[in-house]
């Protein structure tokens, strides 16, 4: 259950707030959906919710609010926008990498992918995926620790009408397992159309909270959609009509030939045609919206024929009596998306005969109650394909459900009407089939889809992953291995290894070539000309990474909030860019040495007779670089400021550290080890005191003193951002 209180953003300048005092609430076991026009903040509300925006207000989680549950992906699954991943990882290595974020196993990645259908495209880079897939993939990704909540932000958006029903499809089985769901759109006919309860929100403030079939009956209206190539002059007849009989009816000029008759039905609009020769192209009755925009669709698209509507909340009396016997030419064209193998022959059925319709009216005081046992006469009608010349759809979409009920070509399921809390309005509006949470979360999902009769239904409720029994304690190699498969998951630090590997190679060829180089310099192909040598650069670059692709594909937004700052995952990141660095250095110096042997000969290749603190002191440079990339990038929260980071420390820092150290010294450190054991009196193992001696020498030169003041200084930053961002 969500629970939202005086939620509120931070004024701008002089612009209002995008969201003022909005409080609502979402129940378990429902869908709810967050209703508005674009820019009526929406994505701003559940943004602080989230609390990945500044603001008041507070929102609870099942009763907790969200900073205070140790794991919020395993509580909410999120999904903002497009996937925050890599273009360039792999589907599966992306949920894997999440796997390994929320502590949950590796093969849950795969059990993900087979139920939203993509488990094909697990190889395929995100870069590549399609609208649709990303949508399914998102879906994957909030799915993934099997959270109770799901919160999703314009799910729909850009989707085609299947997959827009697939994927509501996958909301409501979720909420039938009690779980609880929350999404925002701006279409009112898909959220009574998909939703238990609608939240509308207008500029920023809560302007209704309505069950479904109130806000169909409240905030829309039904109409009749015409097309004909003389719109223009059956408008003004159907105007010319109302008038003389003092009725009620308005005519709305959509784009091209279309017209939205309000206040009239499908007979009289019809009959009126006919008695003027008016040649019609479609003729159907629709739900339009009662708002601003009555007149014109969502997002500029002129509606497909194709589209699933909102069934009549009307009782079976009150619909137009003259649909089923409608001309041929006038019935609704939805069949142009069936398969070509399934695609039922035209038929129309004989007219009924000539029978009273049961009283239905409530006596004085009642409420009429709606029959549940029955589908609306809407989508009891036949309905006939269209010539394909003038069908506006592929015949690659499964029928509607809606439509397959009324011809008797294959056996459906049995259905329930969903009464989660319902008004009567809602349960003639949604059928759902009848599912048993228990027996089916613990059913493989290709065991649950393989009813032929289940296949072929639309609104059959699709299977979810199998819930997470047993999870695994809080571990401290959580992050290392989120991090190891971050790292590993993508091509860039391969790529950057590869090229400091040749670019060191050429530089010490041509730094041999041209001699008075020292041995040291020379296998570290580092001229005097240059800040850094090559390893050490690519070992910052690659730190620099660590944190900048944490800020440009933020997976773990939706997790920690825009910052992932955490104390273990900066652990893993160092222990992380550490290893490879000492790989990058190890590398680098035998590859040179390797080609320098192979082009000049043993004698540029030999080994220096101190190599023990040469070596010290090469493994602490590119170990530096590379934290303090990882720090930089991760206060700055970017790439090049990390690297930038680096090659500050030579060419600022180290000026000054000559300078400090220049000047004359009366004292010195000799004896520190020594004095150190004393102090702290423990006895140093395997002749500690050198090590420690080594490292001081190590400081007290100055790129060592430059390197370690600077690490000392971001750290000191970083870990002042962080607790800033606590407090916040």
């Amino acid at each position: 259950m969500i629970q939202a209180f005086g939620l509120t953003s931070n004024a701008r300048k002089e612009h209002p707030p995008a969201v003022d005092d909005v409080s609502f609430e979402a129940r378990a076991g429902r869908v709810t959906a967050l209703l508005g026009a674009p820019g009526a903040g929406k994505t701003a509300a559940l943004r602080l919710m989230l609390e990945l925006q500044q603001g008041r207000g507070i929102t609870y989680f099942r009763g907790r609010p969200l900073h205070r549950i140790a794991h919020p992906s395993r509580e909410v699954g999120v999904l903002l926008g497009d996937v925050p991943g890599h273009p360039a990882r792999s589907v599966r290595g992306h949920l894997r990498m999440l796997c390994a974020a929320a502590g949950v196993p590796a093969r849950r990645a795969d059990e993900v992918l087979e139920v939203v259908g993509i488990v094909s495209l697990r190889d395929e880079r995100l870069g590549s995926l399609a609208r649709g897939m990303d949508r399914r993939l998102g879906l994957a990704c909030a799915l993934l620790s099997d959270p109770h909540t799901l919160v999703l932000d314009e799910p729909a958006d850009a989707l085609s009408a299947r997959e827009s029903r697939w994927l509501y499809g996958m909301l409501r089985a979720h909420a039938a397992q009690g779980g609880t769901v929350l999404f925002t759109t701006a279409d009112p006919k898909e959220a009574a159309r998909s939703a238990d309860r609608v939240v509308t929100l207008e500029q920023g403030r809560l302007v209704a909270d309505q069950d479904a079939g109130d806000f169909a009956r409240t905030r829309l209206r039904p109409r009749v959609a015409v097309r004909s190539p003389h719109a223009n002059r059956l408008a003004a007849l159907l105007a010319k009509e109302a008038r003389t009989a003092h009725r009620s009816v308005e005519v709305v000029r959509e784009d091209g030939n279309r017209l939205s008759v309000y206040g009239s039905t499908c007979a009289d609009v019809g009959e009126t045609a006919f008695r003027h020769d008016i040649l019609v192209h479609q003729l159907a009755d629709e739900i339009g919206d009662m708002g601003p925009g009555a007149g014109t669709t969502l997002r500029g698209e002129t509606e497909a024929a194709d589209e699933p509507r909102v069934p009549d909340t009307r009782s079976t009396d009150e619909l137009p009596s003259a649909r089923s016997d409608a001309p041929l030419a006038e019935l609704p064209t939805r069949l142009a998306d069936a398969p070509l193998a399934k695609m039922p022959p035209p038929h129309i059925a004989p007219p009924p005969a000539e029978t009273p319709p049961p009283s239905t009216d409530p006596s004085p005081g009642e409420t009429p109650t709606p029959s549940t046992s029955t589908l609306p006469t809407e989508t009891a009608q036949p309905h006939i394909a269209a010539p394909l010349a003038h069908s506006p759809q592929p015949l690659t979409a499964p029928l509607p459900v809606a439509e397959e009920s009324a011809s008797a070509a294959a056996p459906h399921p049995p259905y329930e009407t969903h009464t989660a809390t319902a008004s009567p309005a809602t349960t003639t509006s949604r059928l759902v089939p009848l599912i048993d949470p228990e027996k089916s979360a613990g059913t493989h999902p290709r065991a649950r889809a393989s009813r032929p009769s289940q296949a072929l239904t639309l609104d059959t409720l699709p299977p979810l992953p199998p819930p997470i029994s047993v999870r695994s304690a809080p571990s401290p190699l959580r992050p290392l291995r989120y991090e190891l498969r971050r790292a590993a998951g993508i091509g860039t630090g391969f790529l950057t290894g590869a090229a400091v590997l040749v670019v060191s190679a050429l530089t010490a060829l041509l730094l041999a070539r041209i001699g008075h180089t020292p041995q040291p310099r020379l296998l570290a192909a580092w001229p005097r000309e240059l800040p850094l040598p090559p390893a050490a650069l690519g070992a910052g670059l690659l730190g620099a990474f660590a944190f900048g692709d944490e800020f440009r594909h933020p997976a773990l937004a939706a997790d920690r909030g825009t910052v992932p700052r955490r104390m273990g995952l900066l652990v893993a990141k160092l222990l992380v860019s550490a290893a490879t660095a000492l790989l990058l250095a190890f590398l680098t110096v035998g590859c040179d040495a390797e080609v320098l042997y192979l082009v000049y000969g043993r004698e540029l290749a030999h080994v220096p007779a101190d190599w023990p603190s040469m070596s010290a002191s090469w493994l602490g440079l590119v170990v530096g670089c590379a934290w303090a990339g990882v720090l930089a990038a991760g206060i700055f929260r970017s790439t090049t400021a990390g690297l930038a980071a680096v090659v500050a420390v030579p060419i600022l820092v180290v000026p000054l550290v000559h300078k400090a150290l220049d000047g004359p010294a009366v004292r010195t450190a000799e004896g520190f080890p020594l004095r150190l054991r004393k102090v702290l009196l423990l006895q140093w193992p395997f002749g500690g005191e050198r090590y420690l001696s080594a490292a001081a020498r190590v400081i007290a030169q100055p790129v060592g003193g430059a390197l370690t003041l600077s690490l000392t200084a971001l750290l000191c930053a970083y870990l002042l951002t962080t607790l800033r961002s606590r407090v916040r």
